[in-house]
């Protein structure tokens, strides 16, 4: 799993260890099993090779802590296109065949969608944004699609909202505590937040194991 040791990594691996998984961490800390750097195709390709992985689960970003300039996103922005496209190729080393990704529902676009409900058969990673915004949302399109669109490996991917729970709360009371979130008046606007537990179990729903509990959440779209 790319991204293990992350805030929402944790409770991924949590999850999917309960449930009989043998998880293996990738990424560029000690802590990780595999170590390696998701940027860098050549040491990732010789660090995997010779592995057998049934299913890829990457939720690997950059953040540290909230993002609070459009700077903070450029390293997450390098993962989800540079490193989405090394990771697929570590996934045909390995023989998975299974990829499981993390999404975001801003690569709809960060403007007021309105009152319509968006659902998956709307664009996603619209043209159209400001110029730096517009660089974070073809991101996630990117990633979107190389994940999708990898040959002989199936690729399933979740647009998740905004995380709150155990791990990603405190940061943000934290941040808050210091003033250090803009203040925005919502103006009656839902915001979409999920559970960091709930959304842990929704990717598990989709392992190899698990398929059948979630097969009736897919969007057949038109």
């Amino acid at each position: 799993m790319a991204g293990a040791s992350g805030v929402f990594g944790r409770h991924v691996a949590a999850e999917l260890t309960a449930a009989g998984y043998r998880v293996l961490g990738l990424g560029r800390g000690p802590g990780n099993s595999v170590v390696a750097d998701l940027l860098d195709r050549s040491a990732l390709v010789r660090t995997v090779d010779g592995m057998a992985i049934d299913t890829i689960v990457h939720g690997a970003t950059a953040l540290r802590r909230a993002p609070m300039r459009h700077a903070d996103m450029a390293a997450t922005d390098a993962l989800r296109t540079i490193g989405t496209a090394n990771l697929v190729e570590a996934a045909r080393i390995t023989g998975a065949r299974r990829m499981i990704a993390e999404s975001m529902v801003f690569g709809y676009g960060y403007q007021d969608m309105g009152d319509r409900v968006l659902t998956e058969c709307d664009e996603f990673g619209p043209a159209g944004q400001d110029r730096r915004s517009q660089a974070h949302v073809d991101a996630m399109r990117v990633k979107e699609q190389l994940v999708t669109g990898a040959d002989g490996i199936e690729g399933i991917v979740l647009r998740f909202g905004l995380f709150y729970g155990p791990g990603g709360t405190e940061a943000m009371v934290d941040l808050l505590n210091k003033r250090r979130l803009p203040a925005v008046a919502d103006r009656g606007r839902v915001l979409p937040w999920v559970e960091l537990g709930d959304a842990a179990r929704a990717e598990l729903g989709w392992t190899p194991r698990h398929r059948d509990c979630a097969a009736g959440l897919a969007a057949m779209c038109a």
